[in-house]
This record gives structure tokens, sequence and C-alpha cells, in this order.
């Protein structure tokens, strides 16, 4: 089936993860927010950039600048490894097959669309010798009781983490604390506003 939402048609199709031809612009990467701690880390949205250093701080101005946030992570769009897309009550698990365990254990990060047209949840890692390996690892250790309607499967050691020294990226100074969402007071405007209003 071919999908119209552009976070998955730019995604390559699976059973196809090798490295694309070098571009002529900057490449493509997806970025990965946890909004408090014990939150899963949920796909946030993309940037392009010249290498993933970049990218990591062009995700962190792009999507953490205006909320709380306590880390981020980075992977180029190619790393993302996708499942099936499924429909109506098809689960993307369904769509797995089996296959053989194989040598050279990696890490992967597994995440699931639990919605259409919401945002992929990180669900867990498993350890895989390949991308489809992983989905069939997950589809035994990270499967629920909710529907999943597309998996994506990333090799641990592509992601760009938040680093302990990163931390100080969401620091912001007592004196400035305007640039805080929370710093507008949008609730209380808008009331002494109907009141101004319904006084008149």
């Amino acid at each position: 089936m071919k999908s119209l939402d552009p976070r998955v048609s730019r995604l390559p199709e699976t059973g196809n993860s090798s490295p694309k031809v070098p571009l002529d612009q900057f490449g493509t990467f997806e970025v990965f927010v946890q909004p408090k701690e014990g939150k899963p880390f949920q796909h946030e949205g993309i940037v392009h950039a010249p290498n993933l250093e970049m990218a990591y701080v062009l995700a962190k101005e792009a999507f953490t600048r205006r909320f709380t946030c306590i880390s981020i992570f980075v992977t180029e769009t190619r790393n993302v490894y996708v499942s099936a897309l499924t429909d109506g009550d098809e689960d993307a698990y369904d769509h797995v097959t089996k296959v053989a365990s194989t040598s050279g254990k990696e890490t992967f990060e597994i995440f699931h669309l639990l919605k259409r047209g919401k945002q992929h949840q990180h669900v867990g890692k498993v350890e895989a010798g390949s991308h489809n390996e992983a989905l069939w690892v997950a589809s035994q250790q990270l499967r629920g009781n909710k529907q999943v309607f597309n998996i994506w499967a990333i090799k641990t050691s592509g992601i760009r983490f938040t680093k302990q020294e990163d931390l100080d990226l969401w620091n912001t100074l007592g004196e400035k604390k305007f640039r805080d969402a929370a710093a507008y007071k949008g609730g209380d405007k808008l009331k002494s506003f109907l009141e101004k209003t319904a006084q008149q």
C-alpha cells in the first residue's frame, strides 16, 4: 500500500536498507524527543543538515526551544528500517516473517505507530543480526495488546543521543524565563479580555 504520509514515503521501503547514493544537498535526519523523565521518546520531525552533529544542534533549535525537554536523539533517515504500513484491522506484526537467528548481534531501537496521524513512539530495544531479524524479535518481545500500524527499527549505533555534557542546552537563565512557553499567560489574558468584553 502506498502511503500519502510524507513521514513514511520518504523512508526506505522494507527490505532496502542499503545506503543511498550521495546527495548534492543536505541529508535528512529524523528527530526524536523525550519530553519528561520516564516518558518514551517519540518522533518529532525532521531536519536537513550536512552531518549528524549539526543535525543534532539544528534539532535542538527547531524542536525544543519552546517547551521543556530532557533529551533528544537524531539519526539519518536512511538508517530507519520500515515495516509494511497497515490499515483497518491489520497489525503490522502480522506481516513480519520469522527470520533465522544470525551471529554478530547489534542493538536496535524499536518504534510503534499506534494511531494513524500520530507519531511513532519508542517501545524498547532488541538484539538482532539484521533489520529483518530485529522486527521478528520485536514481534516476540515487544508486541502488546494494542494494534500497531507501522514499526520502525533503527540501529542504536546510528543514533546521536543526548550526552551528559549536552544537558545544559536546555538550561534557561533565571532572568530569561520569558523564553519558556509557560511564561506567556495566555489563559489569564483571555480571561481578562472576556471580562472586559462582558462589561461593555
